[in-house]
């Protein structure tokens, strides 16, 4: 399991106007329990999601992760199919969602002064349900998920959607992320980044 982090976050002294956040692996500590579904649900299909290519495209749509399977080692999954069973085997796992304590002072430090987004590769019914676990859901003033952009991390669009509907221009917003793809899609939209070191889980 990984462990959440409890030393703060390094925060540049700039004025921001709005806070993106991703979710797994930054708000929710949540990456355990979504390896666990995903290599149960992959293995249900006849395949094997190894733990690096999980870390590597993390952030990244589910039916893209799929995808990725698929092309990388010759599977035949139905990128749908596997996904759905992705997300029940997560629903299960939900009770045991845990906040990551740094991210979390952030956006119960910030909530009514600047606006919040969540950003994530996840559909925005799953966004939905983690924050209701967590208790979080009426602190983000805009969720941005899967169904909302057609590229996404490394792609800037996720972020450059939020702060669209945010109305707050990307240079004046500040991105809270784990993953190198979502670093990646940050920069690209022209936004600074605090990296969320969370330990990985081991196999």
């Amino acid at each position: 399991m990984a462990t959440m982090l409890f030393e703060p976050l390094v925060i540049p002294a700039k004025p921001y106007r709005a806070y993106l956040f991703d979710l797994d692996g930054t708000v929710a500590d949540s990456m355990p329990l979504h390896w666990i579904s995903w290599r149960r649900a992959v293995e249900e299909h006849g395949g094997h999601f190894p733990l690096h290519l999980f870390y590597d495209w993390g952030g990244m749509p589910l039916v893209k992760s799929v995808e990725l399977l698929n092309e990388r080692f010759g599977y035949r999954m139905s990128a749908p199919e596997v996904v759905l069973r992705k997300e029940q085997l997560y629903y299960e796992l939900l009770p045991e969602l845990k906040p990551i304590p740094a991210v979390l002072a952030h956006v119960e430090a910030q909530h009514g002064r600047i606006p919040l987004a969540i950003v994530s590769g996840s559909p925005r019914a799953g966004i939905h349900r983690s924050l209701t676990q967590l208790g979080l859901l009426d602190r983000f003033d805009v969720l941005v998920g899967s169904e909302d952009y057609k590229h996404g991390k490394p792609d800037p669009e996720p972020f450059l959607t939020a702060a669209g509907r945010l109305g707050v221009a990307p240079e004046h917003c500040l991105v809270f992320e784990d993953a190198d793809p979502g670093i990646a899609a940050a920069t690209a939209a022209g936004m600074d980044w605090v990296r969320v070191p969370v330990q990985r889980v081991t196999e």
